[in-house]
């Protein structure tokens, strides 16, 4: 069943959304030439998820995946780029990029060449995305548990929590209309761990002494 064309939208709109929340650590490394209080952790998961939903979207012929996850990876792409530019730590931050590349040549080779069947490959590119992208959503726990006990939501980020809440709920919707567990059970993390952030956000409001370095999604 294909999903409503206006859901398809929400899905993209909300999505880049919160992809384009990283252009401000872009802006950042290109005003002040550095990679100070950035992360780059989170540009090399993200780009890693972006790529292997893309191959999933391209199996299903699915184009709200292709065309989401298209951009992302390209976004993602750039600031991993703009990051190694930056960097004063070129060699560590080089073999991770490398690690990258040399996991997505294996999965790559694992599931064009080692799976046949066209139905289980999907599956099974399914199942390695839902659980990447749920640990992904559960990975940022720790701080949120910290918060708690700092009792301050400053390395909070109001916008991408807002970012992050609409597209997780815009795809468990479109993973319930096309009835595809692969899209809709990842996503649903991502709703619970916002509203936790929306509570968090409402029991200890973010202070104005300091400034924040935004958590990732």
């Amino acid at each position: 069943m294909a999903p409503p064309p206006l859901l398809a939208a929400a899905c993209l709109a909300c999505t880049l959304a919160m992809f384009g929340t990283g252009l401000s650590d872009l802006r950042q490394m290109l005003a002040t030439k550095s990679v100070e209080n950035i992360q780059f952790l989170p540009f090399l998961t993200t780009d890693v998820n972006n790529l292997s939903w893309l191959g999933y979207g391209c199996l299903k012929q699915d184009w709200t995946l292709i065309a989401v996850n298209t951009v992302g990876a390209a976004l993602q792409t750039l600031y991993i780029l703009a990051y190694l530019c930056y960097t004063p730590a070129k060699r560590p931050v080089l073999l991770r990029s490398l690690l990258l590349l040399a996991v997505l040549a294996a999965g790559y080779g694992y599931f064009t060449l080692l799976i046949a069947d066209p139905r289980t490959r999907l599956a099974r590119l399914g199942l390695f995305c839902s659980v990447f992208t749920i640990s992904m959503y559960l990975s940022p726990l720790a701080d949120l548990a910290k918060i708690v006990r700092t009792k301050s939501t400053r390395c909070l980020s109001f916008p991408l929590t807002v970012a992050t809440f609409l597209a997780s709920t815009s795809w468990t919707l479109y993973g319930l209309q096309l009835r595809d567990p692969y899209i809709t059970v990842p996503n649903v993390p991502g709703i619970v761990t916002s509203v936790v952030r929306f509570w968090l956000f409402w029991r200890y409001p973010p202070g104005q002494d300091k400034p924040y370095r935004p958590l990732p999604a």
